[in-house]
Order: C-alpha cells, then sequence, then structure tokens
C-alpha cells in the first residue's frame, strides 16, 4: 500500500460496520464520524449527553441519522459504551471527550470489558512523500518504556494489521539510536533479542532486523554509507520503536512539520479502538474510522 486514500477506498468496499463514540460531544470527533457515515459504510451509535451531542450535530452536518443513547456521567457513558461492543451490537470503539484512561478502564473491566490475555498497543500508518510506501509505527501512545518481552507483544498485535491489509510478511526493523548492539544501550539489546524470537519461531509471520537508526532504516544511501548490510534498509514496513518517548515525537514530527497523512488505531483488544489525539485533524480521525473499519 503506498497511500492512506488506498485504506479509505478498501473500507468503503468493506461490509457494513457499526461504530460506537464514547462520550460523543466532541466537535471534531462529530465532523469527522459525520464524513466517515456519508462516505464509509457505517452505522454510528453516539453514547453522551444527548442535548450537548444534538447541539454540535446542528453545527457540523445537516443529515444525519444516528443512534444517540444519552448517558450524561463520562464514566458511565464509557462503561456503556463498552458494553454495547461486548454484546456484539458495535464493531469499533471511538474515544470522544473523555480521557483515555477513562475509556481503558471500561476497556479493561474484567466482566465485559474487550481485552482477554493479550496487551493493548498503538498502530499509527503513515504515509510520506520521502518515503515510497506506507509504513507502520509502534509504540507512540499507550506502552511507555517497553523491554523485549513487551517489544515481542507490540510487533505481534502490530503484526497482525499488516497481515489483514494484505502485508503478508513485512519486514519489521527494530530502531535504536545506532545502528550497532551497544551494552550501554538497551534498544540495541533488545534488538538482538528480538532477532533471535523472529529466528526461532517465537515471532512469526514477519523478518524482524536491526537495530537501525532511524536513518538507514528508510534510506538505502544512508545504510550503505555506513557499511550496513542489510537487505530490509529502505525497505521497512513497520518500525518498532525503542520508547513512547521516540515514538510519540517522532509521529508529531511527521505530521506538524512532514505533512504527513495517518491512521491510528489502537489493537490488541477484540475491537479496533479509535483513540486518536485531541490535536489531531479531522482527516486524520476520518482515516482512523477507515483503518478500524478495515480491521
Amino acid at each position: 500500500m503506498k497511500s492512506i486514500q488506498t485504506i479509505i477506498e478498501k473500507a468503503i468496499k468493506s461490509p457494513t460496520k457499526r461504530l460506537i463514540v464514547a462520550v460523543a460531544q466532541d466537535l471534531y470527533v462529530l465532523e469527522a464520524v459525520s464524513k466517515a457515515y456519508l462516505t464509509l459504510n457505517i452505522e454510528v451509535t453516539l453514547v453522551g449527553d444527548h442535548f450537548e451531542i444534538n447541539q454540535l450535530l446542528n453545527a457540523v452536518s445537516s443529515k444525519f441519522d444516528y443512534e444517540i443513547i444519552d448517558v450524561k456521567d463520562k464514566q458511565e457513558a464509557c462503561l456503556k459504551a463498552v458494553k454495547l461492543i461486548h454484546s456484539g451490537y458495535g464493531h469499533i470503539l471511538m474515544k470522544g471527550l473523555v480521557d483515555t484512561s477513562i475509556l481503558l478502564k471500561a476497556v479493561l473491566n474484567k466482566s465485559f470489558g474487550l481485552v482477554k490475555d493479550t496487551r493493548l498497543s498503538h498502530v499509527t500508518l503513515v504515509e510520506t512523500a520521502n518515503y515510497h510506501k506506507l509504513f507502520m509505527l509502534s509504540d507512540a501512545a499507550m506502552n511507555m518504556y517497553p523491554d523485549a518481552s513487551i517489544k515481542k507483544d507490540i510487533v505481534i498485535n502490530g503484526v497482525k494489521v499488516l497481515h489483514k491489509l494484505g502485508i503478508k510478511s513485512p519486514n519489521v526493523g527494530v530502531l535504536a539510536a545506532i545502528e550497532k548492539e551497544n551494552p550501554k544501550m538497551q534498544a540495541t539489546l533488545d534488538a538482538g533479542i528480538l532477532k533471535q524470537m523472529n529466528q526461532e519461531g517465537e515471532i512469526s509471520g514477519c523478518v524482524i532486523d536491526g537495530p537501525f537508526a532511524l536513518d538507514n532504516a528508510l534510506n538505502k544511501e544512508a545504510a550503505a554509507h555506513k557499511g550496513l548490510t542489510s537487505n530490509m534498509a529502505g525497505e521497512i514496513d513497520f518500525l518498532l520503536m525503542p520508547s513512547i518517548d521516540a515514538g510519540n515525537i517522532f509521529y508529531k514530527a511527521l505530521m506538524f512539520l512532514a505533512n504527513a497523512k495517518s491512521a491510528s488505531v489502537v489493537c490488541g483488544a477484540t475491537c479496533p479502538i479509535v483513540l486518536t489525539s485531541r490535536a489531531d485533524t479531522i482527516e486524520t480521525k476520518y482515516a482512523s474510522i477507515a483503518l478500524a473499519k478495515l480491521l
């Protein structure tokens, strides 16, 4: 895949799904949802303050036919949204005007939550003018300082997403500040551990290499200048971030300085979760709904 538009086009053609928005009284979320409703072949349930939601809908859309479930308390609205997914009524969960921690508490509820034995992780697909195809980066929002074991889970989640998008054996590049193992830099050592897990079949369905610095992961000439012989250099499908700091800063630099396009979801639950930043554009939120529908 070379563009976010490809994801949107595939989502349009995919079977109808129901989007459940928790605490839906958010102007920018509703603008993205309204666009998705009109173009992506989705059904919509908005959970939150009925009066506030209707006021905002009148401002963003002249044509809407959404189910609205009136729950004024934000914690209760999140619980209701998660229960709707758990019951099979909905297929995609989206965060509205509520703290992520409140929504995740509902998602992790032991009685009717959406997580069993898997780890949640955040994945972002990125389109940029300076790379020849879409690439994934993970994790920029959920797992803060993952060790090799947590990174394994992040890789497995991300590879599953890429498989569903038709990439049968994605190239996973493990990022660090340098491209050589250094005992003082844990991210470089994690790369060796993950490569071994991949070679021994503990992580399957992909090819893992690293450590890579960012330049030689994405640019063949940079790799050649540094004497890096990996065939994966310049052909990465999945960039594994060393920490949330690196992932979050890289993501925001791409979006705000490089005019990149992106689509993000939280995976590892029984349904995809659209958990975008308040600062993300309507187009990013819309593309994220499209990605979630495909998954």
